[in-house]
């Protein structure tokens, strides 16, 4: 039985319609990484580095976009209300130098369980992925930790950045 426990509380026609495109991306790294490993590479070799530089990329666009590299642009730049309600965020923390966001639902997850990934597959999947936000936090001049995660069987996603002193 898996230990990942993803369901969404809210589940509007519009909310549902922007999950499906964000699990059909998260479909994709699946495949990818599946498709690696079949040929005896190993994901996390080269999947963290490609989800990573992604990462760098939009974060340098979102920085440029919110004229700043405060962690409160970020949240206004890449954390506005639309994602918010998709991801079921909590802002819990919101500073130039600190951003703490709960997220309380993934479309990443659920496209991963839907593919019938192990749970095995799903964390070593987020992991993968999350090098992509660790990429945008670079840009804001942050680290960012994540103590808490769905995709290991927690309730929440929790992300905290934290400016770099």
């Amino acid at each position: 039985m898996s230990i990942v426990k993803n369901e969404p509380k809210h589940k509007n026609g519009v909310l549902q319609a922007i999950r499906t495109q964000l699990e059909h991306r998260a479909f994709w790294l699946y495949l990818l990484c599946d498709e690696a490993a079949k040929r005896g590479l190993d994901p996390k070799d080269f999947g963290s580095a490609a989800v990573r530089r992604c990462g760098l990329s939009q974060g340098a666009d979102l920085v440029k976009k919110g004229n700043t590299d405060s962690l409160k642009g970020l949240k206004k730049t890449l954390f506005t209300k639309p994602a918010q309600m998709v991801f079921e965020m909590d802002v819990l923390n919101s500073t130039d130098d600190e951003l703490d966001i709960d997220f309380h639902y993934c479309p990443l997850v659920k496209a991963w369980q839907k593919a019938g990934c192990t749970d095995e597959e799903i964390a070593m999947l987020c992991d993968i992925a999350m090098c992509g936000d660790h990429g945008i936090g670079e840009c804001y001049g942050s680290t960012l930790e994540l103590p808490k995660c769905i995709a290991k069987g927690d309730d929440v996603c929790s992300l905290r950045y934290r400016k770099i002193k």
